[in-house]
């Protein structure tokens, strides 16, 4: 590999993971994608790591799929390879994403967005599924993720019309968790990672696990599943910690067991 297309760094038990694909404005070819995948499951490896920021520049978090490496592909390649299948390793990772986008976020930079936890953006970025003008329909989940992110009608809007959205309309949607000035969208992200690190891991990942029970489950499956699972964090040190913590009005020092 000529060029590293991902820098990953660790900053405070938070892992960075930074697109490194300038000239190609972070256009997401398999190089990358094995990359980012095999970085965080790294990070998801460090018992130091509590959370993982995934960023790209200032001019593009990823601008979409790398369309030179796919035009010419027939079906065959496609099915038998199951393009874009090792994305879902990332969605297994169990350790909080935060996605930190500027600029654009187009077509499979928007569903590598979407495949993070929670999206820290400024005004000036732009979200959307452009791959209706390229003949295909998304690939990465952009008709899944969106359409359970935003509501079955802006994303019909989206997916059908190819349009971008900038960050406020997407915040107002429920596409973006926190919008912030566009200089602020990495160092926001950061904060929001060194504030999960200072919870117990264990429990952070159970918490993880909680909310996203409520996309795969019914209403009383996951009250069920919620309810087992706060039972058994009681067998925990740190649920110990927190409680004599907050009942004398100290700060909980977490041993993450």
């Amino acid at each position: 590999m000529s060029q590293q297309v991902i820098l990953t760094e660790t900053v405070d038990r938070v892992g960075v993971i930074r697109l490194n694909r300038p000239d190609a404005l972070n256009a997401l070819n398999a190089d990358l994608m094995y990359a980012v995948v095999e970085a965080a499951e790294a990070f998801q490896d460090d018992p130091n790591v509590m959370a993982i920021v995934l960023t790209g520049s200032e001019k593009a978090f990823a601008a979409g799929a790398d369309i030179k490496e796919m035009s010419e592909k027939s079906y065959i390649d496609m099915q038998q390879s199951d393009w874009f299948s090792h994305w879902n390793r990332l969605s297994d990772i169990r350790l909080p994403i935060i996605a930190a986008v500027n600029g654009y976020a187009l077509g499979g930079g928007c569903e590598l967005a979407m495949i993070a936890d929670m999206i820290i953006a400024g005004p000036k970025t732009k979200f959307g599924q452009p791959e209706i003008n390229l003949g295909v329909i998304p690939g990465m989940g952009g008709s899944q993720r969106l359409t359970r992110a935003i509501g079955k009608a802006k994303a019909m809007d989206l997916v059908l019309t190819g349009r971008m959205i900038g960050g406020e309309e997407a915040e107002r949607a429920g596409l973006v968790a926190r919008l912030v000035a566009d200089d602020e969208v990495f160092d926001t992200a950061m904060e929001v990672g060194k504030t999960i690190a200072a919870k117990s891991r264990p429990v952070v990942m159970i918490a993880k696990e909680a909310v996203d029970a409520a996309f795969e489950t019914t209403l009383e499956q996951g009250l069920l599943f919620e309810r087992r699972t706060f039972h058994a964090l009681f067998a925990l040190e740190d649920q110990k910690e927190g409680m004599d913590a907050f009942a004398n009005k100290r700060e909980a020092q977490f041993k993450d067991r």
